[in-house]
């Protein structure tokens, strides 16, 4: 995705989705040092963070009145929808769009509408900004831009959880002058210049790091609001984090330069340092698989799970009755969440967020947890386990300020 041509943009977007991530290899070899897993290979019999898609990525526009735009011709041409101004499909750069639907003369991308050669344009006609408050933690439930339907599989809005980055690994091929850039790891957005992700993600792996913003739909580059890469200035990761069982698996990246303010990029709050959040429920967001095991594929669009937090000593109880054993103690850098029938995150979705609501109307969200490790994915009724971002504000903080940037972006 990092090049305009086809060939280079199906190569960045192949890997980026589908290939296994480092940040799964690595964390699959973990475990099984850690913990024994024993039947190793075999998928859940559940469907977690993603549950399996049967999205299909040639599904057309449809226009504000719910018809489908365009019947093909050669009267017209298949073009992004804020590219047409014909008066039916868009009329002030928004759009809804049904990304099952699989009609229609413009084929792969259901983004684009088949709009009269007439009617085309060079510039993108644009909805007005939405009308954000001020502050961190804003998540726009109704999209950015644009609103989708048919969303059957946990699909987010375009830029409904604006804090969500991908972090890649650019990789080199021998003989092919282009780095390509391999999907990595979640992370969450609390700066301008400054992401939160899980320690295991970047520790120990070189620092040819860039962060994606702004990511959406890993296959397409035509979302009327792009997305930003950002090259990384400094990694920071915890001084007590020990790769051995995960504990304190926490990292702060520093970006070389801010990300650019835009209408689907902004930040996540943090919570206080110390404080408790055992209750209530929440969103994971992410790109991994959509189930345990070879079987399991990566997404194409990010992917949303709404799952309650559970207590520590509820949590506790429930993974002694895993292979963990009945002596297994959690540590108190992680908290969980899940353990519902067929939700949880998986592989891919380490170092993503885990976010709860702190308002009433649910609009607004801090960052409870970073997605750290589970025991398979979304089996038994077992939490998934999650950092605990909340011992580590102070941290945080000390990690910004040191590298001059303000704290106060994400606090509520």
């Amino acid at each position: 995705m990092m090049s305009r041509s086809a060939a280079v943009t199906f190569i960045c977007c192949y890997l980026f989705a589908c290939v296994r991530a480092q940040e799964g290899a690595d964390l699959d070899s973990l475990i099984d040092q850690v913990f024994t897993r024993p039947n190793q290979g075999q998928p859940s019999t559940s469907a977690p963070v993603t549950s399996a898609p049967s999205i299909n990525l040639d599904p057309t526009i449809v226009s504000n009145n719910g018809e489908v735009g365009g019947q093909g011709g050669d009267d017209c041409a298949c073009v992004a929808y804020y590219l047409c101004n014909n008066g039916t499909i868009n009329k002030n750069g928004e759009g809804v769009i049904d990304i099952r639907i699989n009609e229609g003369p413009c084929g792969n991308q259901y983004i684009e509408v088949c709009c009269k050669k007439g009617d085309t344009l060079e510039e993108p006609v644009t909805p007005p900004p939405p009308t954000v408050p001020t502050g961190c933690g804003y998540r726009n439930t109704k999209g950015t831009g644009f609103r989708i339907t048919g969303a059957n599989d946990g699909e987010a809005q375009f830029g409904e959880f604006p804090w969500m980055v991908a972090i890649l690994k650019e990789e080199e091929i021998e003989g092919n002058p282009v780095k390509l850039n391999v999907y990595q790891c979640g992370g969450a957005l609390i700066n301008p210049q400054a992401v939160v992700t899980a320690a295991h993600c970047v520790a120990g792996k070189g620092k040819t790091f860039k962060v994606r913003a702004g990511e959406w739909d890993t296959q397409h580059e035509k979302e009327i609001y792009p997305y930003q890469d950002r090259e990384l200035q400094s990694i920071e990761i915890h001084p007590n984090y020990y790769a051995g069982a995960l504990f304190n698996d926490i990292a702060v990246l520093i970006l070389r330069t801010p990300l650019d303010a835009a209408p689907h990029i902004a930040n996540i709050c943090l919570p206080p340092q110390g404080d408790v959040i055992e209750t209530g429920r929440g969103y994971a967001t992410g790109w991994g698989k959509d189930q345990f095991g070879k079987k399991g594929k990566y997404q194409v669009i990010l992917k949303k799970i709404d799952l309650p937090v559970v207590s520590r000593a509820a949590c506790q109880e429930k993974l002694r009755t895993t292979r963990l054993g009945r002596f297994f103690e959690l540590h108190d850098s992680f908290i969980c969440a899940g353990g519902e029938p067929g939700k949880d995150t998986c592989k891919g979705d380490g170092g993503s967020p885990l976010v709860v609501p702190v308002s009433p109307n649910g609009e607004r969200y801090i960052q409870a947890g970073i997605v750290a490790w589970g025991i398979g994915c979304g089996e038994n009724g077992t939490p998934g386990v999650y950092v605990n971002v909340a011992k580590f504000r102070n941290w945080i903080d000390e990690k910004m300020r040191g590298h001059g940037l303000d704290t106060s972006t994400y606090r509520y």
